[in-house]
């Protein structure tokens, strides 16, 4: 009896070390795992022709749209229930299984469609290779699922350290043989297919699929609302490529989609392993609002930390980085990459809003807030691509924020977060990272623009690193101390 009062507190102690383990698995082995292919994908960049980019380009609208219909959110059902039967299992693979080979074939039947719409005939026979990806979900969602439910991600972390390493080897190998943009379509069949294998035995999740899907309606309806609110971020996510396609050749679109790339690493690559974390942690937590509320605004405040140096330093830097790191044949993209990095602030905020609410067993909000994305950025793109690649890239900038707005007055009531607690974790990054960027476009004037690249690159960003930790250490000294408690524990 007198250990009953301690057994809250255990169980808190206990989610908190299971939260901290998957973080640094999770998130760890992909810092580790992006800085290995990062430098395979920008020596394939600089082999690959932007025409290369632009027609992969092409493929990924089909591609991304049919993967919004996945089975992924039937998967996340059996991460937010709190208890999930065998059977439940079963079923679950099954549909995972029959919905991936609709969807592949699918594509097949949809690739001349595309290639038309575009014109261009090489984007059919792309698609219908690309296909094969999705013979590889089922064994990777499923697995995934099983994991993520007990907070396993020391081995999922392991599996696609292995795989992403694979993936760039493919790359890099493709593009040394001149293969062109079917290196392009050669990676992500060969990482997917790794990561299958892996993750099947890493969770040990080799079962009879059952196709027999009486009593998973409410599995399955989770899903559903999980996949339309996914249909709904293809459409924003995907809107500026399809619209710019059609008004594009290929070079040009394939110059706005590397910008692009490179000013979303940061919410691409670093953002979703924590929210994979934060989805499975929220869960536990769901019946405490107020913790959820508390556990959101900690995750902006760390994440923001990184997010507003990397942003406005990638703005300040754009010029000298683009010619270091892509080459000569990219140098146009420079100032696609300034104008889209200020705006991606404003979506690493927004995209830390679903797992929260998906978790509180509302997936329902993020339905509605990717539809009000889905409509504002096409707007804003509409009306953006008259004014070329510039005015594309300008759109963001314009529609963004209201798109946050928004998507945060549904939001912060239903997961116990305040605006004055999520105003305050944002300021102090946001506050020394722009000081930051003033500073470097000082010394960018005053002298570092008559450098070399190399050495006007260099300059800035030792400028940047030493003058944001200086000025976190003076007036957030509290949120620094903060942050390395994290990184220590």
């Amino acid at each position: 009896m007198n250990d009953t009062p301690n057994q809250p507190n255990q169980a808190s102690e206990s989610l908190r070390n299971q939260v901290r383990s998957a973080v640094i698995w999770r998130s760890g082995t992909q810092i580790l795992g992006q800085l290995i292919t990062w430098a395979s994908t920008f020596l394939v960049i600089r082999i690959l022709n932007p025409a290369d980019y632009g027609l992969y380009a092409m493929t990924q609208v089909v591609l991304v749209l049919l993967n919004m219909l996945n089975g992924y959110g039937l998967a996340s059902g059996l991460i937010q229930r709190e208890s999930v039967d065998r059977h439940a299992m079963r079923q679950i693979f099954g549909m995972l299984i029959l919905v991936n080979l609709a969807l592949a074939i699918l594509q097949v039947a949809l690739a001349p469609l595309a290639a038309a719409y575009f014109r261009q005939p090489m984007v059919a026979h792309m698609l219908r290779v690309e296909a094969l990806i999705y013979i590889t979900t089922p064994f990777i969602a499923f697995p995934f699922a099983l994991l993520a439910r007990d907070m396993e991600f020391r081995r999922q972390a392991q599996v696609n350290f292995a795989s992403a390493i694979s993936g760039a080897c493919a790359a890099l190998a493709g593009a040394m043989a001149g293969l062109g943009v079917w290196t392009l379509v050669l990676a992500p069949i060969t990482l997917f297919s790794v990561r299958a294998i892996g993750m099947m035995w890493a969770a040990r999740a080799w079962m009879r699929p059952s196709f027999d899907f009486r009593g998973a309606g409410s599995l399955a309806r989770y899903g559903g609302l999980m996949a339309a609110g996914q249909i709904f971020w293809f459409v924003q996510s995907q809107a500026d490529v399809f619209i710019a396609g059609r008004h594009f050749d290929p070079h040009l679109l394939g110059i706005y989609t590397t910008s692009l790339f490179l000013t979303q690493i940061f919410v691409s690559k670093f953002v979703p392993p924590v929210n994979e974390v934060a989805f499975s942690a929220y869960a536990r937590i769901q019946q405490d609002k107020s913790a959820v509320g508390y556990a959101f605004v900690k995750s902006v405040r760390v994440i923001m930390v990184a997010a507003m140096p990397f942003y406005l330093g990638l703005a300040v830097t754009a010029e000298p980085l683009v010619a270091v790191m892509l080459g000569a044949k990219w140098i146009e993209a420079g100032p696609i990459v300034r104008l889209l990095a200020l705006a991606m602030p404003f979506m690493t905020l927004q995209v830390l809003f679903a797992p929260a609410s998906d978790a509180m067993g509302r997936p329902g909000i993020s339905a509605r807030n990717s539809a009000t994305g889905a409509i504002l950025l096409s707007i804003g793109f509409l009306a953006g691509v008259r004014w070329g690649v510039t005015g594309l890239a300008a759109s963001w900038l314009a529609t963004y924020p209201l798109y946050l707005f928004i998507s945060a007055r549904r939001t912060l009531p239903v997961i116990g977060a305040r605006w004055r607690a999520v105003g305050a974790a944002i300021a102090p990054p946001l506050l020394a990272a722009s000081a930051m960027a003033a500073l470097c476009l000082m010394v960018d004037g005053a002298f570092a623009q008559t450098l070399p690249p190399v050495s006007r690159l260099a300059i800035l960003v030792a400028t940047g690193a030493a003058s944001y930790g200086a000025l976190l250490m003076l007036f957030a000294r509290s949120l620094v101390a903060e942050i390395w408690g994290l990184v220590r524990r």
